[in-house]
């Protein structure tokens, strides 16, 4: 098995897609953080007209195909499209794009669940301790940090086990914006199996190291917040 393992990894095709795919996921899994997070915490803040059709727009994104996003970032980044100039399409910029598009309603939909049902009453208590409106926000996102993690993780498994929008707007371009996933795909269309199991296990293992580290890390700011 580890044999098996090792002869796949040495593979510089292989090693290309995991470079590709790993920094395709965090890129954009950061970005889509970052706004979704903000995002999610306007949207439970803030009253304005057409609120609840928002709401539902972001639902209904949640649950997008990635082909669609992947075809509507591909008609942007095409040649002829509006964003045609600054020659995205094909690249790992590009596919950060479109897996950001995907991510981001995600994380804002989960953030806002999470903060609908804790968010006032954590507010109730800061405004009675006399906390300002920043100390306010700074104290609902530390005590969703658990829930915000989990949102992150999401978006990142998300990121990592995409096909179809990576294939549209990257091209699955050998050594260039191939990635694990969409090797996998090429390899089962050729009948290699063996090596497509493979890479399967290795993006497992990718996953739950990355995981891994993440509840370490967790864990080790619950401890020194207990002394």
């Amino acid at each position: 098995m580890l044999e098996w393992l090792k002869s796949v990894v040495s593979d510089p095709d292989i090693l290309s897609a995991v470079r590709v795919t790993f920094t395709m996921a965090v890129c954009s899994t950061g970005i889509a953080s970052v706004l979704g997070i903000t995002f999610g915490l306007m949207l439970e803040r803030f009253r304005f007209p057409g609120k609840k059709i928002v709401i539902r727009l972001n639902r209904t994104l949640m649950g997008s195909p990635p082909v669609v996003v992947g075809l509507i970032v591909y008609l942007l980044l095409m040649r002829r499209g509006p964003l045609g100039p600054l020659s995205l399409l094909f690249t790992i910029q590009g596919m950060v794009i479109a897996q950001t598009m995907i991510i981001t309603p995600i994380i804002c939909g989960m953030i806002y669940s999470y903060l609908r049902r804790s968010a006032p009453s954590i507010r109730e208590f800061a405004v009675t301790m006399g906390a300002t409106r920043w100390q306010t926000t700074r104290l609902i996102i530390r005590e969703l940090r658990k829930e915000i993690y989990f949102c992150m993780v999401t978006g990142f498994g998300r990121s990592i086990s995409e096909v179809g929008a990576v294939m549209l707007v990257g091209g699955n371009i050998r050594g260039r914006t191939r990635t694990m996933t969409t090797t996998i795909s090429l390899l089962k269309s050729q009948g290699i199996f063996t090596e497509g199991v493979a890479l399967g296990i290795l993006l497992l293992l990718m996953a739950f190291v990355l995981q891994w580290i993440c509840d370490m890390l967790q864990r080790e700011e619950m401890e020194h917040e207990n002394y």
